[in-house]
């Protein structure tokens, strides 16, 4: 039990919990199942459990997401529902954060939506710094859309109207159905062949998301991206975005917005062309005046009036001039001049033969300075030396044997100091000065011989 860990409850808990956070796939789910125990709080927060026929799973959907939700839900209700599951801690319990719900059926559409969405934004498809401007003046336009339906008519009527003098080329094309989206790409195409087009519209009416569908097919979506031509995405109404809304370098609420947004408004053109011909106009009188002034002033000007006098000044000044420079030159003649004497003065005195002579001396005096050092150095050393070896020779044991003391170890091999460390018949050897006698212990007696008698 010592060598196992121990934890308590809440560390198990947020443990599990770090491990939900860690997973991708529960971070970001998409979960279908039927509503039941909805609950909306008075704070905006939903409260329900989604289930299927084997097993259920509580969830909660706060304000914050909620309020974005165009339906209203219910117990019972079949529902798509992204979020991440994860533990709420205070109950232990895992459960669904939900984020973006939607009642199932057209939900599969959604979810495709989402997900190829998510994926052309990962690869910069949306990228606001890859959007192609639109021309100023878009002469030439092509229309790719349904040469039948209601929103190629709200775009010629549109353009004639704002700028007749465009021309505009109709692509037809198919706008729903199973080869709407190869119809669209092919289109797109034969407008970005031979330079013959300055903008394209692509677009169709409103409609559902099933019908609406073409223009959310990834074809579609990397042809506008790989388009040299500006694109103008024209795709249902102002509540409907499509994949290729975000990837056409300009979305337009309205088949007619597009045509707007195409070209300008040639009555507004014409208008801001009087109005810039009338600003040149007063603009060229105005300068025409302001010049017309500035050569009567000086024609009445001094040197228009007496140019012999003037021409006599500039001579005169001329000449204050120049010998203003020759002074000015031998004065910076002179400056230059003691700067080089002051040079060649510092060059002489730090000539480099003075400097190596100056160098060996202080080298010859330094190796002396050196010698002297080394010289007390080593007597210091031999003095120290010899009063070491004189404390040595009164500390040696061999002299103290010398005077007839001897050391006596046991069988062990150790220093006896006292009657304990040997016994009756036990082998000792007795060193002294000139070798050691083996002996061998016949008894033993106590005896203290530091006793003072009193």
């Amino acid at each position: 039990m010592s060598n196992e860990t121990i934890l308590s409850v809440t560390e198990v808990t947020r443990y599990i919990k770090r491990r939900f956070e860690s997973d991708d796939i529960l971070q970001n789910v998409w979960i279908r199942g039927e509503l039941s125990n909805f609950k909306h709080h008075n704070r905006g927060h939903m409260y329900f459990t989604i289930k299927d026929e084997q097993s259920r799973m509580q969830a909660v959907m706060f304000a914050g997401n909620n309020r974005f939700l165009k339906f209203k839900p219910e117990d019972g209700m079949k529902v798509l529902i992204r979020g991440e599951v994860t533990v709420y801690e205070a109950y232990g319990q895992y459960q669904l954060y939900a984020r973006e719900m939607q009642p199932d059926g057209v939900g599969s559409l959604y979810m495709a939506y989402e997900q190829l969405k998510e994926k052309l934004e990962r690869e910069g498809l949306f990228s606001l710094h890859l959007k192609k401007p639109l021309p100023a003046y878009a002469m030439r336009i092509a229309i790719a859309t349904s040469p039948t339906g209601a929103a190629i008519r709200d775009i010629i009527t549109t353009i004639k109207r704002r700028f007749p003098v465009a021309r505009i080329t109709i692509l037809p094309v198919l706008v729903q159905g199973e080869g709407a989206a190869p119809s669209i790409v092919k289109a797109i195409r034969q407008a970005n062949a031979g330079n013959m087009f300055d903008l394209l519209i692509v677009g169709r009416g409103g409609g559902s998301i099933e019908e609406l569908w073409a223009f959310n097919e990834e074809v579609v979506a990397r042809a506008i991206y790989e388009s040299a031509l500006p694109i103008i995405s024209a795709v249902g109404h102002e509540t409907d975005f499509t994949i290729a809304d975000f990837v056409a370098d300009i979305r337009a609420a309205t088949p007619t917005a597009a045509a707007e947004l195409a070209v300008p408004e040639l009555k507004e053109l014409v208008k801001s062309i009087d109005l810039q011909k009338l600003r040149l106009r007063r603009a060229l009188m105005e300068k025409i005046v302001r010049e017309k002034q500035r050569l009567q002033r000086l024609q009445k000007s001094y040197a228009f009036r007496y140019p012999q006098q003037l021409v006599h000044q500039k001579e005169q000044e001329l000449d204050r001039l120049y010998d203003r420079l020759e002074r000015e030159m031998r004065r910076f003649l002179e400056k230059r001049t003691q700067q080089i004497n002051q040079l060649t003065k510092d060059i002489m005195r730090n000539h480099p033969k003075g400097k190596l002579v100056e160098s060996k001396q202080q080298s010859l005096f330094l190796r002396e300075q050196l010698l002297r050092n080394m010289r007390w150095l080593l007597k210091e050393k031999q003095n120290q030396f010899q009063q070491q070896m004189q404390t040595l020779e009164v500390l040696s044991p061999l002299r103290m044997m010398d005077r007839g003391y001897s050391l006596a170890f046991n069988e062990m091999n150790k220093l006896v100091k006292s009657t304990d460390d040997v016994n009756a018949n036990d082998q000792v050897q007795i060193r002294v000065m000139d070798g050691t006698i083996k002996c061998q212990v016949l008894d033993t007696k106590e005896e203290s011989l530091l006793k003072v008698d009193e």
